[in-house]
This record gives structure tokens, C-alpha cells and sequence, in this order.
């Protein structure tokens, strides 16, 4: 048989494939450095929303009051943020919207105090009135 006719399979021309496994080795490389490299989210927002309709009554005129031990009262009634908002919501949703008097106690927290306000203020409340000011106006005197 003349020479090249019958070829083995060991014999058969290489055709020229693209090796990958070097682009696949970077590609898993920038991975791992994007990964490193971004920041970690370590600051958060959080938004109080309502979960639930107010459990207690509406009226024409609703005091929140926060006592010495920096506890809310809704008319009286003892509740969490968490149900002042639902409270709020549901009272900022009557038409015409009631009056919401604001009345915390002397000795309490500033800080408990500024995020009651805050929350009224998110709720959509319109008719808010701070209550008895006068009582402090010899405070620390």
C-alpha cells in the first residue's frame, strides 16, 4: 500500500482546540478578589412600618404619654413601639383626624421621648399638640 493511504487512528491530524483551563484559572483568581475586596454591608436602615390595625380606641383626642420608666400609654392603655405605631397608623387613617396630645413624664429619657416624636411624626399624624410644658417650666430650679 502506498505510503499515507491507510492511517491509524493514532496517526490522524491534530486540529487545533483553545485551551481554557488558563482563562477558567484567572476568571476563579478575579472572583476571589472581588470577593475580598468588597465591603461588607455593615450599616442597615431600619424603617418602622405598621403590622397591624391599633388595638385600642380611637377617640376625638388621644394622649401618648411616656412615663419615668420610659414606658408608652396610649389613653392609659400600656403598649410596645411596635403596637404605638400601629396605633398612630390607625388613628392618622380617621377622618377627620383626632387630636394627639404628646405628654411624657419629667424624668423621661430624652432619647426615648425624640423617637416617640419621631414615630408621630412618620406615622402621617397632622393634629399634634405637646401637652403641659408649663409644669416644667421651673425645672431644676
Amino acid at each position: 500500500m502506498p505510503y499515507g493511504m491507510h492511517r491509524s487512528p493514532a496517526h490522524q491530524p491534530m486540529f487545533s482546540d483553545m485551551n481554557v483551563t488558563p482563562f477558567i484559572d484567572v476568571l476563579l483568581v478575579l472572583l476571589i478578589m472581588f470577593i475580598m475586596v468588597i465591603p461588607i454591608a455593615t450599616h442597615a436602615l431600619l424603617i418602622p412600618l405598621p403590622d397591624a390595625r391599633g388595638k385600642f380606641e380611637v377617640r376625638d383626642t388621644n394622649v401618648v404619654h411616656i412615663d419615668r420608666n420610659d414606658a408608652l400609654y396610649w389613653n392609659g392603655n400600656a403598649l410596645d413601639r411596635q403596637e404605638l405605631l400601629n396605633q398612630l397608623v390607625t388613628a392618622a387613617e380617621v377622618d377627620p383626624q383626632p387630636t394627639l396630645r404628646f405628654e411624657p413624664d419629667a424624668r423621661a429619657s430624652y432619647a426615648t421621648s425624640a423617637r416617640t416624636i419621631a414615630l408621630i411624626k412618620d406615622s402621617g399624624t397632622e393634629n399634634f399638640a405637646f401637652v403641659g410644658n408649663e409644669r416644667y417650666k421651673d425645672f431644676g430650679r
